[in-house]
Order: C-alpha cells, then sequence, then structure tokens
C-alpha cells in the first residue's frame, strides 16, 4: 500500500511539474531576465539603470517577445559591470506597481535612469538586435554600438525624454526653463489613456533643449498640486521660468499636443507683448470655428461674454449625452461660418457651473448670448433641428 501511495505521489509530482513547466514556458520565466516586484524594483532602480518589460502571462505579444527579452538579459545581467539590467514586472500580480508607472497596454517598455525620475519608453521592433541597438544608443547617447560594461555618457549629459517631478524636486527642476507638465492621479482613467501619448510627446521633443516635458503624481505631491489648484485629473499646465503661464484644455492627442507645444514655443521666441497677445486672440478664434469647445469652471463665464454659444450640460456615463456626442460635433462643423460657438460643460467635473444653471439632467441644451441664457432647447436632437435653432438665433440678433 506505501509503495502505491509512493507512486501516486511520484506521478502527480511529475503531472505538476510538467504543468509548471508549461506555465514557464508560457511566461519563460527563465533566470536571466529578473523579475521584480514592488520591492525589488525599488531598490533595483535605485542603483543602476534597468530596462524593464512590463507585461501580462496572458498576453499574446509578451508571449512571443519572451524568449527575446532574456536573450537580451543574457547580454546585459552576465556580469556585474554591465551599464543596464534587464527586468521585468507581472502586472496581473504587481497591480499597484504598474499603475505607478502608467502601464495601459502590454508588453510596455521603459528604460529607466538611475533612481527611476526618468524613463524613455520603447516603441520599436521587438527584434534582438533592435532591442540591443536602442539599450546601446540610451547607454552612449550617439547610436554606436556599446558591449556591457564599456563607457556612458557623464552624469547630467544623458538625455532624459519624460521628466518626473514630485514635492521634493518641482522647484528647483522648474526654476529655469520651458516645462509642459502632466498633473495626474494613477487610478484616473483619462490619465491612463494619456499615458502613451504623453510619453511619445516627451520623445518627441526629447532634444529641443527650449522645452521639457513632465509630469508630477498629485496622489504622492500634494504641496505642488494643491499649490497650483489642481482639481481634475489629467490637468495640463505650460510654465516659464517657474511661473505658470496657461492650461492647456483641448484635444489630447499627440498632434493637437505637438502642435501646441510649437505654437507656444514661436510665441515665446518672438513678436512684442501686443502681437503676441493679438496673435493668440486670432489663433483662438481660428480655433474655435468648426469645434467643439471643452468649457470650465475657469474658462465658462468668460467664453460665454462676447458670443453667441449653444452648450451642452453632460456627464460620461449618461447614454443620450453618448448618442448626441457625434450629432454635437456635426453641429460645430456645420455652423462653424456662422457667427455661433458650439460647447460643452462635463457636469460631473464642473458642479458648480451646472448647478449654477440649474441643470437638473443630462444633456440639457441651452443657449446664451453675452453670457445671458436665451432659452432652453426642447427639441429633437436631430442636426438640422439643432442648426435650425440655432439659426433661429442667430436671425432674432440681426434683426435687432
Amino acid at each position: 500500500m506505501a509503495s502505491l501511495q509512493s507512486l501516486v505521489f511520484t506521478v502527480c509530482c511529475l503531472i505538476l511539474s510538467t504543468h509548471l513547466t508549461g506555465s514557464e514556458a508560457d511566461n519563460d520565466h527563465e533566470a536571466a531576465s529578473l523579475s521584480y516586484d514592488e520591492d525589488s524594483f525599488k531598490l533595483g532602480i535605485e542603483t543602476k539603470r534597468h530596462f524593464v518589460m512590463f507585461f501580462a502571462p496572458w498576453c499574446g505579444h509578451c508571449k512571443n517577445l519572451a524568449p527575446t527579452w532574456n536573450e537580451l538579459a543574457k547580454i546585459y545581467n552576465k556580469e556585474d559591470g554591465s551599464p543596464v539590467t534587464i527586468a521585468k514586472v507581472d502586472c496581473t500580480e504587481h497591480t499597484a506597481l504598474c499603475a505607478d508607472h502608467e502601464v495601459t497596454g502590454f508588453p510596455t517598455l521603459k528604460l529607466f535612469e538611475t533612481g527611476g525620475k526618468s524613463f524613455k519608453r520603447y516603441s520599436g521592433k521587438r527584434d534582438l538586435e533592435s532591442l540591443k541597438n536602442f539599450v546601446q544608443e540610451q547607454i552612449l547617447g550617439d547610436g554606436e554600438a556599446a558591449a556591457p560594461g564599456e563607457g556612458e555618457a557623464p552624469a547630467g549629459e544623458r538625455e532624459e525624454s519624460l521628466i518626473v517631478l514630485d514635492d521634493d524636486n518641482f522647484d528647483a527642476k522648474v526654476a529655469r526653463g520651458v516645462f509642459f507638465i502632466k498633473f495626474y492621479a494613477p487610478w484616473c482613467g483619462h490619465c491612463k489613456k494619456l499615458a502613451p501619448t504623453w510619453d511619445q510627446l516627451a520623445e518627441t521633443f526629447a532634444n529641443r533643449k527650449e522645452v521639457s516635458i513632465g509630469k508630477i503624481d498629485c496622489t504622492q505631491s500634494t504641496v505642488i498640486c494643491k499649490r497650483y489648484e489642481v482639481r481634475g485629473y489629467p490637468t495640463l499646465l505650460w510654465f516659464q521660468d517657474g511661473e505658470k503661464i496657461g492650461k492647456y484644455q483641448s484635444s489630447r492627442s499627440h498632434d493637437a499636443l505637438k502642435e501646441y507645444v510649437i505654437t507656444q514655443l514661436k510665441e515665446a521666441a518672438g513678436g512684442t507683448e501686443e502681437e503676441k497677445t493679438e496673435d493668440k486672440k486670432e489663433d483662438a478664434e481660428e480655433e474655435i470655428q468648426g469645434k467643439v469647445q471643452d468649457l470650465t469652471v475657469d474658462t465658462f463665464k468668460s467664453f460665454l461674454s462676447s458670443r453667441l454659444v449653444f452648450v451642452k450640460f453632460f456627464a460620461p456615463w449618461c447614454g443620450h449625452c453618448k448618442r448626441l456626442a457625434p450629432t454635437w460635433e456635426e453641429l460645430a462643423s456645420v455652423v462653424k461660418d456662422e457667427d455661433v460657438s458650439v460647447a460643452k460643460v462635463d457636469c460631473t467635473q464642473h458642479k458648480g457651473v451646472c448647478d449654477d444653471h440649474q441643470v437638473r439632467g443630462y444633456p440639457t441644451l441651452k443657449i446664451f448670448r453675452d453670457g445671458e441664457l436665451l432659452e432652453d432647447y426642447k427639441g429633437s436632437r436631430t442636426v438640422d433641428d439643432l442648426q435650425k435653432f440655432v439659426t433661429k438665433h442667430l436671425t432674432k440678433r440681426d434683426e435687432l
């Protein structure tokens, strides 16, 4: 009987061993690439550069990359003198760590400088040669091949694509120069969606000395976020020589953000103050035409003060609002040549504005002239009917 139990136990062990081996093959948990948790990640990154793969075991692209990642690890992790460590983090086990680093897709590959305050996101090909070239370029900064243990760029000369700010370093870092900074919270859905685009923006301007792209976690850096009255996430602010110059409130696409940075740099580079002011006014008017304007508690009154504006008060979770959204965008395009603006207010973010205008349900549509309410819209929500409503109020003004 004992012999039979021993046999059964042996078979079970073999089955379990086979299952684990298969799982390890899927995730490629070999010794070459270091697997980090929250504690080991923090400890490791304090003392050395790290190229980290954030992954999920079920992710097909991660499985495909795993053997290549371990080949890369065999090259750089084999000796103490290597200038970089290759590591990985399982985001299904260490969700907080991945959230802290705004990982929104798998695999996400980031090369962190020593201390973890800055990083470069990798978005190129995932073959071994491309990954090696990327690591070597970051180590040398000139694209020449470098073997582990060879020279590294002097401190302060290495490229920092995204500046990570906090309560301790904010004032010193931002005191001189131009900064475009994202104020965010790791749990914020909009922040997670913006994260890869913000990384891409940082890479776009990585070699432009006249501007730095940064971010600050408001759940960790409450002093700075409170100072600049950050009440919603993400908040995107433009700084020059330590002073807040402006707040970005338009589309969060890479092209739109890039155009904003270029425009701000051009304005800072030349022209008299009067010319700059006039140009800003013209640019603002051009930007208004054909687009739905996002209004906030800070911009609502000033935007409505001198024009005819048709406003949609909405909540993102509202089904009727979601169905109206594309129609509202189309309406803005249809009336772009008319003397009217189409706008919207998110009542979950700007409750005070909605309360002031007695918004009781969503969507609520109101038309204003020079800041004064003209009429609530109660009709059909087709583009034609909405346009007729706008035209009626345009005609009334012409008749005055």
